[in-house]
């Protein structure tokens, strides 16, 4: 029994003298490269909805001194027309979720009521639109 004791106080002292084999930052890297590696083989197995007749998301940024208001107009795959219309205050963002795709015309108002842009735009993907001083 003491024999044992002997054995076990040395396996103690001797484990407690060896060093981690790798430091944190090569664990932290490892880390992210295999979430990294886990992230692509989600996004390869996902299947994307080609036919899909919205676009997720259009969003309208607004770089100008004041607020504006942004009219959305089209026709979308029915024949129905889509009309929307964002006020977008000085430095801020706004998004209209589930938008029929297609070109529709868009129009951008000022807090004077005096229209500073006016155009045609096709809507097919997720788009951000980015409003500012010309």
């Amino acid at each position: 029994m003491k024999k044992e004791k002997i054995t076990l106080m040395g396996m103690l002292f001797v484990s407690s003298m060896h060093f981690a084999q790798s430091d944190l930052d090569r664990v932290i890297k490892g880390g992210e490269l295999l979430l990294g590696g886990l992230t692509i083989l989600k996004v390869a197995n996902s299947n994307p909805k080609t036919d899909n007749k919205v676009i997720e998301s259009m969003c309208v940024k607004n770089k100008l001194a004041d607020k504006i208001t942004v009219k959305i107009t089209g026709i979308n795959s029915d024949g129905e027309e889509v009309k929307k219309e964002l006020v977008i205050q000085k430095d801020g963002k706004e998004c209209l979720l589930q938008l029929p795709k297609g070109i529709y015309q868009y129009e951008i108002v000022l807090n004077t009521s005096e229209i500073y842009k006016k155009g045609e735009y096709n809507f097919e993907d997720k788009t951000t639109m980015i409003v500012k001083q010309e």
